[in-house]
């Protein structure tokens, strides 16, 4: 374990099946092999306990990104690397989050809609398209793309490895890893 280290959110946004659990999955391996504090917070598993029992109103959309915040804020300023996993589809909270936590990089994990839907093991787009779910981001409620992210990977035209990379080499650029 490293003596040393600055703590920081990386905040992976895009849609279900973009990549985001993905990459983080990798680039936590990674900071773990080289001996940094790193925890994820990937919305699936934080709605099954931090978050259990919202649902998909704009209102507990917007609780469920507060709870995870208030959580990374408080790894981040314990000097942990915390590498969160969520959709959160609204500029304006993701903006909230970052002045919220202050470490903060947004990483867009860019698919189109089509690469999503093919990627979705849990079926959930089929039950969305069959009108089984209401309010699903990206089909009847919106996502908003990131204007400025710091980090976008595209993960329809780039490799899982490389997108860690490139958020591997963010981190490194902005001094919270070594080179």
């Amino acid at each position: 374990m490293r003596q040393m280290q600055r703590g920081v959110t990386v905040w992976l946004t895009g849609l279900r099946g973009a990549g985001k659990t993905t990459i983080s999955r990798v680039v936590e391996q990674e900071l773990q092999t080289q001996g940094y504090k790193v925890e994820v917070l990937d919305g699936d598993i934080v709605r099954q306990y931090l978050t259990k029992g919202l649902g998909f109103s704009k209102e507990d959309r917007d609780e469920n990104i507060r709870r995870i915040s208030f959580v990374a804020h408080l790894l981040t300023k314990n000097d942990v690397i915390v590498l969160v996993s969520v959709i959160s589809p609204y500029r304006d909270l993701r903006e909230e989050v970052r002045q919220y936590i202050g470490d903060f990089i947004e990483v867009f994990v860019s698919a189109p809609l089509n690469v999503c839907e093919q990627r979705d093991v849990k079926g959930l787009y089929k039950k969305v398209r069959s009108g089984e779910i209401k309010h699903f981001t990206g089909i009847d409620d919106p996502y908003e793309i990131p204007l400025h992210p710091d980090v976008e990977c595209k993960t329809d035209v780039e490799g899982i490895d490389e997108s860690a990379i490139k958020v591997l080499k963010k981190l490194e650029e902005l001094g919270y890893i070594d080179a």
